[in-house]
């Protein structure tokens, strides 16, 4: 899951030297990306139904496995054409691994020991898309933009030989056959808004392309959503959402998600335009972002039980609302402590009302219907982001500052405002949350220790 999470923002870094490798204009080069994304979209409506049908264990190191082979492929990679379709393979695998991997460790822990997984959860999560610009540019500069994948190889190697050891495999009654009309609904769907809002800033939301993807994939989605609700074993349970609580939890995994993404891409944009600094500074400058959230995976432990869902998330929240408002704020942006405690600040929050929300939102989940609810909660989250980037670069477009090249901040500063809007949005989402935290089970659980000692 950390390949996973790291492979999604390495490549950044690389796309122009990419370019130049293959004779390739940045904007080609810049499909090694939204293949990966597109591909990650596309398999995630399969990924619950997959885990029940087959096994978890074996599916998570199927994808696993694969993983490892596409990216070596992709380092193996001697045309654009060939580095494109590796990604590809690579995002398929990429869109089961964190699903399918979720549903493994939340259906091995009951809901009132599931705080404790945040502090292992944190570094896929979070960790590892904030090291990914950062650590693309110094393996890109100091020695190939082939070892962003050959350093997959041994990594998802050992892993693999560790899952086969080490997991212990699940299945779940699968009632009827397969969706096979939800698939081609939900499949194509995500894949064309994936496609939209990945191209639309970068191309121009006019481009024959993206005025044909965008469109498309809303009706598709439309649709199939209406087939989700009606069929009696649809491959998305969207009937899910019935239950408050995890409605609350889904919502606000989109609104904050596209409120993080969204700031983490125009923060950057808005710290060059205001101090003139470099890719890789203003890349560095949001990292702290990743300390707050793996500071907030321990306080979250500590608040959850004491707190209760409601009462942790809300403040917490509203907190984030005032730290992303702060850094739009006319002379932040030009003192390098105040960004870097501002985006502490934002992991530590921000993070602290995710993770409350997430594990509150899943505490009433049964454990036949994870699967299903863990993808369905990942499609909206990596939707979420998507649009939140693809939100604030409409409004940088529209104020002014198109294609990054203006030094006035008024732009970046207005999308960064936008980004605020939607932590804020999450406020009233987290009100629906449960007063109390989960309680424990009332039976001793001396022999599940066993068990997964044994195991």
């Amino acid at each position: 899951m950390c390949m996973n999470g790291l492979d999604s923002t390495i490549v950044n870094p690389a796309l122009l030297t990419i370019a130049r490798d293959f004779g390739e204009p940045v904007s080609a080069a810049n499909t090694v990306e939204v293949a990966f994304l597109v591909a990650l979209a596309v398999a995630l409506p399969v990924a619950g139904w997959l885990g029940d049908r087959f096994g978890t264990k074996r599916v998570f190191l199927g994808a696993l496995a694969v993983f490892t082979a596409a990216s070596a492929a992709c380092g193996l990679s001697q045309g654009l054409t060939a580095l494109v379709l590796a990604r590809v393979v690579q995002g398929v695998a990429g869109g089961l691994l964190t699903p399918v991997g979720m549903t493994l460790l939340f259906r091995a822990f009951p809901p009132h020991e599931r705080m404790k997984l945040s502090k292992v959860l944190i570094v896929p999560t979070a960790l590892m898309p904030a090291l990914g610009p950062p650590l693309g540019g110094f393996l890109t500069e100091h020695f190939s933009w082939h070892w962003l994948f050959f350093v997959n190889v041994p990594i998802g190697a050992a892993a693999v030989l560790l899952g086969v050891v080490g997991l212990r495999e699940e299945k779940e009654d699968v009632e009827g056959g397969f969706d096979l009309r939800g698939f081609l609904l939900a499949t194509p769907a995500l894949g064309l808004l994936t496609y939209a809002l990945g191209f639309g800033p970068a191309h121009g939301w006019t481009s024959p392309s993206v005025v044909v993807a965008g469109p498309l994939g809303l009706v598709l989605l439309v649709a199939g959503c209406v087939h989700l609700l009606r069929t009696e074993n649809p491959l998305l349970e969207l009937r899910l959402l019935a239950d408050k609580v995890f409605a609350s939890a889904t919502v606000l995994a989109l609104v904050t998600s596209a409120g993080l993404m969204g700031v983490l891409f125009a923060f950057p944009l808005l710290y060059q335009a205001a101090l003139g600094a470099s890719a890789l500074d203003a890349g560095l400058s949001v990292f702290p972002e990743a300390l707050g959230l793996m500071l907030a995976s321990q306080v979250a432990d500590r608040l959850m039980p004491k707190l209760g869902p409601r009462l942790l998330a809300v403040p917490a929240l509203l907190l984030a609302t005032g730290v992303f408002a702060a850094l739009a704020v006319p002379g932040v942006a030009e003192s390098a402590w105040a960004v870097r405690g501002l985006m502490f600040c934002v992991g530590l929050v921000l993070g602290t009302a995710v993770l409350t929300v997430q594990i509150a939102g899943f505490a009433d989940v049964p454990p036949p219907a994870m699967g299903g609810a863990m993808a369905l909660f990942t499609i909206v989250r990596t939707l979420g982001g998507a649009l939140g980037i693809a939100a604030t670069a409409a409004v940088i477009a529209a104020s002014g500052g198109a294609h990054g090249q203006d030094t006035d901040p008024g732009p970046y500063r207005a999308a960064i405002l936008v980004t605020a809007g939607l932590v804020a949005l999450g406020a009233f989402a987290a009100l629906r949350m449960p007063k109390e935290a989960p309680a424990p089970p009332p039976f001793d659980d001396e022999p599940r220790e066993e068990e997964a000692v044994a195991a």
